[in-house]
């Protein structure tokens, strides 16, 4: 049975904010919220940047049904894997075992403003391997002395384990980090602009390489970034906070003020023409449909951004979801 999920952004909201949402979310019967982790916002105007993990706890104890899982996390520079298994299995405890962990190499805004040297993808792709080994062993329970290249523990044991077998999935936009995942992870995480170019370019070569290491098909979470406003004047104001996602050099960037200016520099249209747009329910429907359909995934991610994001939980539970799931079992 496919899943969908609701994004709850740090970049745009405060932490007791995104509490609200996700128990929003469950009343509006979504099955999953997918949360982002970030030390620095898109933009430095209209944003915000709360402590993930404090949140994913505290939406732990707010909601009673609903998944949780990283969208994502980087294991890799200021989160130790260790501390990273740690920090899953602790959310695990505190959820009943409704945790998730997502994992992804980074960005240069979250590592660089803390002094990291934030390498190129070779590396990160390395240490990710290396973190994937050192978390799933932790997280099974296992006490670990491990000697990489990048990562050190000396007999590390979590003394907390998670409640329930915690899923690890990697996000990936290519096939290299698709191949990785299919090895080493349960699942990957694909925000989906084309379903064909994200068939070929990550969905299918996750799927290849976890058959040819003799594993299981890889859980598929997807997304798709949609802005619900009536006209251009709202759907800015809705994207006012994730204007510099779609930035040049988003991925060396340390400085949200830097991505702000290179995002007003660019037209308007620009930028809100790399968003999916919908004035309805029914364009919601339209825009997720291929994720349900065409891609097959296993969870489908609403992402959206609007001027009442309370609003568009209860619209998507109460027009978007039921047909949606429709569309699922047919």
């Amino acid at each position: 049975m496919k899943r969908f999920a609701y994004f709850c952004g740090h970049e745009q909201w405060q932490p007791e904010q995104l509490v609200r949402h996700a128990v929003l979310a469950e009343q509006a019967g979504f099955d999953m919220v997918v949360v982002s982790e970030h030390f620095h916002p898109w933009v430095d105007d209209a944003s915000a940047s709360g402590f993930a993990y404090s949140t994913l706890g505290a939406m732990a104890q707010a909601t009673e049904r609903i998944e949780i899982t990283t969208g994502v996390t980087t294991p890799l520079w200021r989160f130790h894997p260790a501390i990273t298994a740690q920090a899953a299995a602790t959310i695990d405890r505190l959820s009943g075992g409704r945790f998730n962990l997502g994992v992804g190499t980074g960005e240069n805004i979250n590592e660089g403003p803390l002094g990291y040297h934030f390498p190129k993808y070779a590396e990160r792709a390395a240490r990710m391997s290396e973190a994937l080994d050192i978390i799933r062993r932790l997280l099974d329970g296992e006490k670990l002395s491990y000697s990489g290249d990048y990562y050190t523990t000396d007999r590390a044991k979590l003394y907390s384990p998670p409640v329930s077998r915690v899923p690890i999935l990697v996000a990936a936009g290519g096939p290299k980090t698709a191949g990785l995942a299919g090895r080493k992870a349960d699942g990957i995480i694909v925000s989906v602009k084309d379903p064909a170019v994200a068939l070929e370019r990550a969905v299918g070569p996750a799927r290849e390489s976890a058959a040819e290491a003799g594993r299981p098909r890889p859980i598929l979470l997807t997304s798709r970034w949609a802005i619900l406003a009536g006209s251009d004047d709202e759907a800015w104001e809705a994207l006012y906070s994730w204007r510099g996602l779609r930035a040049p050099g988003r991925l060396q960037a340390v400085d949200p003020m830097t991505l702000r200016k290179r995002a007003d520099d660019l037209p308007r249209e620009e930028i809100l023409g790399r968003y999916g747009r919908a004035a309805g329910a029914e364009d919601i429907v339209d825009l997720y449909l291929p994720l349900v359909g065409s891609i097959d995934a296993d969870i489908v991610t609403i992402q959206m951004a609007s001027v009442d994001q309370e609003g568009l939980i209860e619209l998507l539970g109460r027009e978007v979801l039921p047909a949606l799931r429709e569309a699922a079992t047919n």
